[in-house]
């Protein structure tokens, strides 16, 4: 079992109990929509944004992206770390149905592909210093990822390629980039996925 230092925030008590068996860390429970109205989970998240730093781990689906965002516009000090599951479609064990968006929430996504998130976002590894050469928003204009007529279409091919969700903005595309890869290497992926 895997300790992570900072707390993570999922959606749903499924979603920690999937998690709790895979890595040893505090998992708070946003039981989702319900975060928007519960200002004492929101200072515990702040907290522990501002003492260990937060892992945000929501589905990928339209409402994983709500709640991620509202997350991400309340916490204005702390280290925040988003973590991306890859968009899988299915269904749940334990529902009837898929969901609405047809996509596998985190409790349904396998231990591998959580930890290969989890590594993506940097957070499986030692302390990583920032980069002296980041990825820039001109990297993606420059390689046709932004501003572009195809950049849309480009830029979910490489999402695809990386095991990301479609859903990811331009901005939290490129901050998940800047954890995964130098810019030689987003060049080379970008040149081999055209």
């Amino acid at each position: 079992m895997l300790h992570i230092a900072q707390a993570i925030i999922v959606e749903g008590k499924y979603d920690k109990i999937k998690l709790a068996s895979i890595v040893d860390a505090m998992i708070l429970v946003t039981h989702g929509f319900r975060i928007f109205r519960d200002p004492e989970k929101m200072a515990l998240i702040r907290y522990y944004a501002k003492t260990t730093g937060i892992v945000v781990l929501t589905d990928s689906d339209t409402a994983g992206f709500k709640i991620r965002n509202y997350i991400k516009g309340c916490v204005k000090q702390g280290k925040v770390i988003h973590v991306y599951i890859p968009d899988i479609y299915g269904k749940e064990r334990r529902k009837e149905k898929p969901s609405a968006e047809g996509k596998l929430g985190v409790e349904g996504i396998d231990k591998t592909k959580l930890l290969e998130a989890f590594q993506k976002a940097g957070v499986l590894s030692q302390e990583i210093p920032p980069k002296e050469d980041p990825i820039t928003q001109y990297d993606l204009y420059t390689l046709g990822l932004m501003g572009g007529e195809n950049s849309k279409v480009l830029r979910k091919r490489l999402q695809k390629q990386l095991g990301l969700p479609e859903l990811l903005s331009v901005s939290s595309l490129l901050e998940v980039l800047n954890t995964m890869m130098t810019r030689q290497e987003l060049a080379e992926k970008v040149a081999s996925s055209v």
